[in-house]
């Protein structure tokens, strides 16, 4: 064989062909006959049956109709037709914005249980590894444990590394309404941790609502664990654009939306959260009262503004958060903008003083919670301003209804 032959461009074309033609082989053989056939997932499932279904001889609405339309339909039927539905469509009707809230944290009870029996049967599979066995497992016992009848579990979606929302607090009588919006690296597993409790969707929402009671006794509030989108993993190139924000900013105009009453809603975005934030922001309803964001990487716009919201603008970083050594540009896609926090941005910079660096706006006892908490009852003249002046409190309402920057 000549030295032409064993040359290492010609093995690298040998290589290369040799892939090309095992991947023709596996699209228009196997490969794509396994695509094809591959089970929907649980959700689109649920959903496909949803629309085939009926009741009392009747087709069922939509179920991406408007939560108006699905809450007429819903309000028409007996307590067990809609029992009937939660079981029959469970996580459809968990998911649904515009079925009662109490109707979709009992579908979700169930959509639960039947998702832990799947990951129950996995941690046995042979076909997966040990790791993926012992991954089934941590998700059976996340799944058991959000079955709990004191939590009020108001999305569920066991597909991939999930999402889910988690309301404290009496959502249908609330008179103030929180959203907590977390960043990167929120899936099922990580919606709530024993360990660094408080950098946790759970762990926020439960110290939101615990300092809102204090800061409000006589407000009724409610607070909602919000990881109802799928978040970029780590710090790569899906944490630096806004594809994955954009997605959930869509999720996030729905449920407040969706959220009944007319109570005040206030969103505080942590970290790649309050990109979702600043993409949402425009299409958001009136109600929203508040966006307030920690540890921001920025909000995809230059001047807070540029976000074309009626709700009052708040920002806060620890001297601490390495977020600051984030460069606050955009270009080409990557980067999030402008930095809230500085004064050519425009927002009402808050204290975030005692807070843990950037996991640590909702530690119990911290200036950036209680602030948070502040602004969540309304209390917009108690807050805390980062310069120890009465600046980020300026020509602001009482709080006493939706806001206006």
């Amino acid at each position: 064989m000549t030295s032409f032959d064993t040359s290492p461009q010609l093995n690298v074309w040998r290589a290369l062909l040799a892939l090309a033609v095992v991947f023709v082989m596996l699209a228009t053989t196997g490969w794509t006959a396994l695509r094809h056939h591959r089970a929907a997932a649980p959700l689109q499932a649920s959903v496909s049956a949803w629309e085939r279904g009926s009741i009392a001889g009747h087709r069922l609405p939509a179920a991406d109709s408007s939560p108006a339309r699905l809450a007429r339909f819903f309000a028409t039927l007996s307590e067990h037709q809609r029992s009937s539905l939660a079981h029959r469509y469970s996580l459809a009707v968990g998911n649904m914005n515009g079925a009662p809230v109490e109707l979709r944290y009992r579908a979700n009870r169930i959509a639960l249980d039947e998702a832990r029996e799947v990951e129950r049967k996995r941690m046995h599979d042979s076909g997966l590894t040990p790791d993926g066995q012992r991954e089934a497992g941590r998700r059976m016992h996340r799944f058991e444990a959000m079955m709990h009848p004191d939590r009020h579990i108001l999305a569920f979606d066991p597909e991939g590394s999930g999402r889910a929302a988690e309301v404290f607090g009496d959502l249908t009588r609330a008179q103030r309404i929180s959203v907590v919006v977390p960043g990167v690296d929120t899936d099922l597993l990580t919606f709530q941790r024993t360990s660094r409790k408080y950098s946790a969707p759970v762990g926020m929402a439960q110290s939101l609502y615990a300092a809102e009671r204090e800061a409000g006794p006589s407000t009724r509030t409610a607070v909602i664990a919000w990881a109802d989108y799928t978040s970029p993993k780590g710090l790569g190139i899906d944490s630096a654009t806004g594809l994955r924000a954009a997605n959930g900013a869509v999720r996030l105009n729905k449920l407040v939306r969706a959220l009944p009453g007319g109570a005040p809603v206030s969103l505080f975005c942590h970290s790649y959260g309050s990109v979702l934030c600043g993409l949402a922001a425009p299409r958001l309803p009136e109600r929203v009262a508040d966006i307030a964001v920690a540890g921001s990487p920025g909000m995809r716009v230059a001047k807070a503004s540029h976000l074309r919201t009626s709700a009052h603008v708040w920002a806060m970083r620890d001297a601490d958060d390495w977020v600051q050594d984030v460069p606050h540009l955009e270009l080409g896609g990557l980067g999030h903008g402008e930095d809230p926090v500085s004064s050519v941005f425009g927002a009402r910079v808050l204290s975030a003083r005692e807070a843990k660096g950037h996991g640590g706006y909702f530690e119990p006892g911290t200036d950036s919670v209680a602030n948070f908490a502040e602004i969540g009852v309304g209390a917009y003249e108690s807050v805390r301003c980062a310069d120890d002046t009465e600046g980020c409190r300026a020509d602001l309402s009482d709080g006493s209804s939706a806001g206006r920057a």
